[in-house]
């Protein structure tokens, strides 16, 4: 398999309005991606200076393949840029945080509140024995405290590792193990969909097997409250009533661990990707910026929750570091009804809202009358994250989420990038089912086995070429996986997808390379099928994957899940078929169709097609830790 194939292309483009372009941080796209070209330290260099720090850097870059260095010798730490240089200007009472419980409470944390907060409970992390270097594991729902324990860590130079609070027992007990946590913070409970998840509960169960744990701070929201183990867990809000009210922070080397964050891979254990504290400080303040076009007075909402990366980079640090208020909502996006976004929106005046292609497709099956039903009129920006946005979901935003004057901003990165590496910039003409073209700052290409470039039109292995500030610098206690990143194409960082790339240089990622198909000895991108099939009026989401066949080598089957109020009836799977034909060739139309009412997925929104063929041929899924159900 060479890894390149045909691609037919869409040529569809919006332009948005001109005003965009003439008030964007990054108003000429073409003539920012030059100058960073033409001297990258020079690039980045600046926009590093827009941050504070304690102690210069002696290089900006240091290579040596295949690791990096940023800000060599450079001190400094991130809370400093998420608070103190905000709580001494005009932002001191400005909203940091607004967050809505799933029953509708409120709480709302200015800059100067949650810098107060940050600082009681470093200090409280401080008496439990925690120092700089010392990892600490977070489970905790999506509540404030969550944010404030992320940042005081930062703040005392302790490492955190943020595990999601969907996880069970085994899989934060591998985490904590693994990154060899001093501390676990947690909750009595998370809510969702009205029901009470035993975060605790859960915790104690992983606490069986993790003898690194010394001490264990609860949250208490339940009533009446659950009474500790004196032995071991200490209550989250006494901590910070007695704990000191000044907290300076610690001077971090750039290079310095900030944290560990784990993903799954397809096989073997989860990966423990580690960020350093300043490039990633660095990147991630300059691509919520920049890409986001994010101004004083907006209100910014990413979905995400901050056990993901994108919960780090861009609910936590990257908009705190610029200055923004996050809205923050603990929940899911269809309860108690499928309008609870959009009422949240309405309400709170969102301007920046950061989803996944997922939710949209959700959005989309239960129907267009949902929106409609609130004011959506102070959206000014839209932004997609997690897996491709197909070309129908990004109609379906555009005009019903954005009323067909809101930029969409795909974003296409990794836990692995730390922050974003392709979308189209705020005022730049966008193309349905292409995330944009390469950030300036980032030198990203389509290339074969051999790392040659592939021309325009051609599938092949999407790669980054140079270093960027917020790589990651290693797998935790396994520097041998990490080195794969930088040495399966020569000379690239590879990023396991696939992509093409059209004549002007935006890319289409086409999905993970292990998810390529080959029928008949044609190579098939399955997201490519499953964008034509979620085209037709009649689907929602689609999933497909390869199935041996003595003849073909593989056929493809399809997993289709319809709108509400559509049932498979008769001629349907036909009508799916001939659609497919259309838009692809007949080369790749599904063999078969099995519709479902759900599909796998990550917490995170990705589908887990591995799941369904491991369904389908009977076989191991491998790890599953991250699946939802």
């Amino acid at each position: 398999m060479t890894g390149t194939f045909a691609v037919k292309l869409e040529e569809k483009r919006y332009l948005p309005d001109p005003r965009f372009k003439a008030t964007a941080w990054t108003p000429d796209y073409t003539r920012a991606y030059q100058e960073f070209m033409r001297d990258p330290d020079a690039f980045w260099d600046r926009i590093a200076r827009e941050l504070v720090w304690f102690g210069p850097w002696d290089r900006v870059r240091e290579w040596n393949h295949p690791y990096a260095k940023w800000f060599v010798n450079g001190k400094m730490n991130i809370t400093y840029n998420c608070l103190d240089r905000h709580v001494t200007s005009e932002r001191k009472d400005k909203p940091a945080l607004v967050w809505r419980g799933e029953g509708g409470e409120e709480r709302r944390l200015t800059y100067d509140g949650l810098y107060r907060e940050v600082m009681r409970f470093a200090n409280g992390l401080k008496s439990l024995g925690v120092g700089k270097g010392d990892r600490v594991c977070i489970y905790m729902p999506l509540v404030p405290e969550q944010v404030v324990a992320m940042l005081a860590c930062a703040r005392i130079g302790a490492v955190h590792s943020v595990v999601f609070g969907g996880f069970g027992a085994g899989a934060l007990a591998m985490r904590i193990n693994d990154a060899e946590a001093k501390v676990l913070i947690t909750a009595d409970v998370g809510y969702r969909r009205g029901k009470a998840v035993p975060l605790r509960e859960i915790a104690k169960e992983a606490l069986t097997h993790t003898p690194c744990v010394e001490k264990v701070v609860v949250l208490r929201r339940g009533t009446p409250a659950v009474d500790l183990d004196p032995a071991r867990e200490v209550d989250y809000a006494d901590l910070c009533r007695e704990a000191d009210p000044d907290c300076p922070a610690e001077t971090m080397d750039a290079e310095d661990p900030l944290f560990i964050l784990y993903t799954s891979g397809s096989t073997g254990a989860p990966k423990g990707i580690v960020h350093s504290c300043g490039g990633y400080a660095v990147g991630t303040y300059y691509t919520a910026r920049h890409d986001f076009d994010i101004k004083e007075a907006d209100i910014f909402w990413c979905t995400a929750d901050p056990g993901w990366i994108t919960g780090h980079s861009y609910v936590v640090y990257g908009p705190l570091m610029v200055g923004t208020t996050v809205v923050i909502a603990e929940g899911t996006p269809d309860y108690p009804d499928p309008g609870v976004y959009w009422h949240l929106v309405q309400d709170l005046g969102v301007t920046i809202f950061y989803t996944a292609p997922t939710a949209i497709r959700m959005f989309m099956r239960y129907g267009d009358e949902w929106p409609a039903k609130y004011d959506l009129s102070t959206l000014r920006v839209l932004g997609s994250v997690g897996e491709p946005l197909n070309p129908e979901a990004f109609e379906w935003y555009y005009h019903h989420i954005g009323g067909g004057r809101c930029p969409v901003v795909d974003t296409w990165w990794q836990t692995e990038t730390g922050m974003h590496i392709i979308t189209t910039m705020i005022g730049e003409a966008m193309k349905p089912g292409f995330a944009g073209k390469p950030i300036p700052g980032a030198v990203v290409d389509v290339v074969d086995r051999q790392g040659n470039p592939v021309p325009p039109g051609t599938g092949g292995f999407l790669v980054i070429r140079e270093p960027w500030p917020a790589m990651l610098r290693t797998v935790y206690r396994n520097d041998e996986r990490y080195r794969t990143y930088w040495e399966t194409i020569p000379g690239c960082y590879t990023a396991g997808d696939l992509a093409v790339k059209d004549k002007e240089g935006y890319i289409m990622i086409l999905g993970r390379a292990d998810d390529l198909i080959i029928v008949a000895g044609h190579n098939i991108g399955t997201a490519e099928v499953e964008s034509a099939l979620v085209s037709h009026d009649a689907v929602a989401e689609a999933a497909v994957i390869g199935k041996p066949d003595p003849l073909k080598g593989n056929v493809i089957k399809a997993f289709v899940t319809l709108r509400v109020g559509v049932s498979p009836g008769d001629g349907l799977s036909a009508e799916l078929a001939r659609h497919v034909r259309k838009s692809l060739g007949p080369v790749a139309v599904p063999a078969e169709i099995e519709y479902v009412d759900r599909l796998p997925k990550t917490r995170s929104g990705k589908i887990m097609r591995r799941v369904l063929k491991a369904r389908e041929l009977g076989i191991d899924p491998g790890d599953i830790s991250t699946l939802e159900e």
